[in-house]
Parts: structure tokens; C-alpha cells; sequence
């Protein structure tokens, strides 16, 4: 059969969807240099492929620019065809970053973040999916049957991982029904989130080539758990030095840690429709269900916000090593970039504005009555989608972070993803991103 390679340039977009384009893997050296050609109103097609309000309308051109450090080759050693493909920035044909790029969002993030604290960022994405095949037996949750299972389906996709770059971590059988976690090793600056993306599509291509089916979706049973997307985060100074820990810190919070996490408290409620953008992740963020419910800090507190992980080292500079903290109110329908940028950019925020150290909680916060956590400093996370675009909207210091007129345009496009589901009840609208996440 005669073959020409293809090799897909991709972004990952505001909708949290990986879209790009193919061409010829003999062109590659070219179009590391001229891109492909792409469209502005690309950015209003929402994740069920509807066009969103658009101020593009036809109007416009862009190119989108892979970067071959960001490029994946994929063997499945099967028989099937090899899996090539490469994200990039979205760029004006001047090569300016386009305002609506993630990719170039997250590098300018970074950049403030340099800038603020003198430190560079290492971070993590934990995830956790589900599968759509198959069945599922009680009593497996976290149990060697559970991952038995799906040996083969994780010994492929830890495989597959290790040969995509990623620095395959673990592989578990997680809580929920058919749902399992997968995690990889850290890596600095925006190369996490690209990480993300990779370990997205590389899970999805695995269940594809061993006839299984799967869905990152933030819930997809309103009575059961969610699927989130866990953030671990660190810093390191110019010399390269971890700077995340100091033992007479708070919570062993060195100045710039405890400075940058008040910031993502102070401004979370804004940032969410950023971080957990589906309509069903407000199912997803509430007590109790070990997700995320106020801008709280705890200590190894998986009821919290943002949380203080555990290390295992005793001596300090082992625990510097280990020290991080991790952001829990995120899900897989964002863009890693997106999210990334926005918790960078009010950690950013919080460094600059020289924050005390946020109180660490160790208590039930959603039994305090509202007046109790206003005194103390807490607020309720938004409980649907459009109350967490509101909040966006009004918050001038964080519409001030993003390119002019980018916050009109996310929310627009959130809308249109809205008004998709207007006539659905719970459970369609779950469906409904299940089948696209």
C-alpha cells in the first residue's frame, strides 16, 4: 500500500481540545519555519464542534507553528500506522503570539512569574479517567483486581508514555467505577502542560489501539465521582535551588510560596471558570467528594483547594527537594496551558503584592455558616459555570492579566457552549461530555 507519513501540528485550545493540522512528514523542516495556515473563529468552535458567537467572523489569517522539542512518535509495534504529532503556537503572520494561544499564554505567565519571585516553575498533572468499555466489579476500588484488569492496557500506555518523552510514573486503579489514575515525572516551565496534552491524546490513542474506549469528562454520574486533574507545583531560584520549602516558614512555606498561594486563594473563584470550565465540573466541585469547594488551604487536606503535600525525606535538604503543593480544582475539559497560566498568573499576583502566608485549614469548612467564612477570609466556590463566567468578568485584576478583549471572547465561547445544552437535563449533559472528553 503506498504511505506518505502525515505528522499533526497541534494546539490546545480554549475548549480543552486538541485541534491542528496534518501534512507530509517530508515537509517538516518547512513548516517548522512557515506553519500551517490557521483560522481566528477556530477559537469559538466549542468542545461539542458548535460555533460560538464569533467577533472573527470570516476575517483573518494565522499560522500555527509546531515546535519540534514538543513532537511525539508513536509505535505501537501492531502492525498500525506510527502516531506523529507536534504542538505549537498560534501565531499573526508576523510571527507576533496570537492573544488566544494557550501555549504563548502560559510562556508569558511564566515569564511575569520570573519576574515577581525570581524563581522558575517545575510542576506535575495527576490524572484521572475513566473507561467507557467494559464492566466494572464492586469491591475493586484501589485493588489489584481492578488494575489486573487493565494490566494490558497499562503496560502499553506506560510504554507508550516512556516512548512520547514523558517519564512514565504510575499507573492505578482509582476509587470511582472503571476509573483509573495515571501520573508522569515533572518538568519545568510550560513543558508540563504540554505533557498534559501528550498524555491526554497518548491514553486516548493506547484505548483506540487495544479496542477499548475511554473519557477524562470532570463526572460522568452525578452520583458517583468525578475525574480531576491534580496540579503539583514547585519552584526552583536562579541557581536552580529549590525555593519552595523554608523549615521556619509557615507550613514549611518559604516567602515566595506562601506569597504565590495566597495569590491563587485570593483570585480563585475568578480563575475557576479558567481551571474547571464544563458545565458538569460544578457538579464535580462540592463537600465531600475529596474535589475542591472553597479557596482554602490544607495540609495534606484532599478536601482543599490547593494542598500541601507529604514528603518522605527527614533531612532539609531532602525535603526542599520534595516539598510541593498541588492545585485541586481543575479538570481535563481545560486546556493545560489555560489553566496553568491563570493559577501562574494569581500566584504571580500575590508575589507581587508581597501576601502574607495563607492560615492552613484542617477542618470541614461547609459546616461553617457564611458569615463565619466571610470573617475568616473564605468564600464559597461558584456552584455553576455561568456564576463562575460572572465572577471572570468582573474581576478587573484578572481580565487585566490577559490580552485586550481575551476574557470577552472565553466567555463568549463558554456561552455557546451553554446554550448547547440549554434543553438537557443532568445526566444528558453529562453524556454529552463524556463523549467528547
Amino acid at each position: 500500500m503506498i504511505n506518505n507519513p502525515l505528522i499533526f501540528a497541534a494546539t490546545s485550545d480554549i475548549a480543552g481540545k486538541t485541534r491542528g493540522k496534518a501534512f507530509p512528514l517530508s515537509d517538516l523542516e518547512n513548516r517548522l519555519e512557515k506553519g500551517v495556515g490557521w483560522t481566528p473563529t477556530n477559537v469559538m468552535i466549542t468542545c461539542f464542534d458548535a460555533i460560538a458567537d464569533s467577533p472573527f467572523g470570516a476575517l483573518g489569517d494565522l499560522l500555527l507553528l509546531p515546535d519540534e522539542s514538543a513532537g511525539v512518535t508513536l509505535d505501537f509495534e501492531d502492525g498500525g500506522p506510527v502516531e506523529r504529532f507536534m504542538l505549537g503556537d498560534i501565531t499573526d503572520l508576523d510571527g507576533t503570539p496570537w492573544a488566544f494561544c494557550t501555549r504563548s499564554l502560559l510562556k508569558a505567565a511564566l515569564e511575569r512569574l520570573k519576574a515577581a519571585g525570581g524563581v522558575s516553575l517545575i510542576s506535575a498533572f495527576e490524572h484521572e479517567f475513566q473507561f467507557k468499555t467494559g464492566s466494572d466489579q464492586p469491591g475493586q476500588a484501589y485493588g489489584h483486581g481492578g488494575f489486573a484488569t487493565r494490566r494490558l492496557f497499562g503496560e502499553t500506555l506506560m510504554a507508550a508514555l516512556d516512548q512520547s518523552g514523558l517519564g512514565a510514573d504510575t499507573f492505578m486503579k482509582e476509587y470511582g467505577a472503571k476509573q483509573y489514575e495515571v501520573t508522569n515525572d515533572p518538568a519545568p516551565d510550560h513543558r508540563s502542560a504540554d505533557q498534559a496534552v501528550v498524555l491526554r491524546e497518548v491514553t486516548r490513542l493506547t484505548a483506540h489501539r487495544l479496542d477499548e474506549d475511554v473519557t477524562f469528562t470532570p463526572i460522568r454520574d452525578p452520583a458517583g465521582v468525578g475525574n480531576g486533574v491534580h496540579i503539583h507545583m514547585s519552584f526552583l531560584d536562579e541557581s536552580g535551588t529549590p525555593a519552595t520549602y523554608d523549615e521556619n516558614g509557615v507550613a514549611g512555606m518559604s516567602t515566595v510560596t506562601g506569597s504565590f498561594i495566597a495569590g491563587v486563594l485570593k483570585y480563585l473563584d475568578s480563575i475557576i471558570a479558567l481551571t474547571a470550565p464544563s458545565d458538569v465540573s460544578y457538579l464535580r466541585l462540592t463537600p465531600h467528594r475529596w474535589s475542591a469547594a472553597y479557596n482554602n488551604l490544607g495540609f495534606r487536606d484532599r478536601e482543599a483547594s490547593v494542598r500541601i503535600c507529604p514528603v518522605t525525606a527527614a533531612d532539609p535538604s531532602g525535603i526542599a527537594r520534595q516539598y510541593n503543593f498541588e492545585y485541586r480544582a481543575a479538570d481535563a475539559a481545560a486546556s493545560p496551558h489555560l489553566a496553568l497560566a491563570a493559577i501562574i498568573h494569581a500566584g504571580a499576583q500575590g508575589i507581587e503584592d508581597a501576601l502574607p502566608a495563607p492560615h492552613v485549614t484542617e477542618e470541614d469548612l461547609s459546616v461553617l455558616s457564611p458569615e463565619d467564612l466571610e470573617k475568616r477570609g473564605y468564600v464559597r466556590l461558584p456552584g455553576t459555570l455561568e456564576d463562575a463566567l460572572q465572577r471572570l468578568e468582573r474581576n478587573e485584576t484578572v481580565c487585566g492579566w490577559f490580552p485586550t478583549d481575551f476574557t470577552s471572547v472565553y466567555v463568549a465561547h463558554k456561552r455557546g457552549e451553554l446554550a448547547y445544552l440549554d434543553d438537557m437535563d443532568t445526566a444528558a449533559r453529562c453524556a454529552a461530555y463524556e463523549a467528547v472528553f
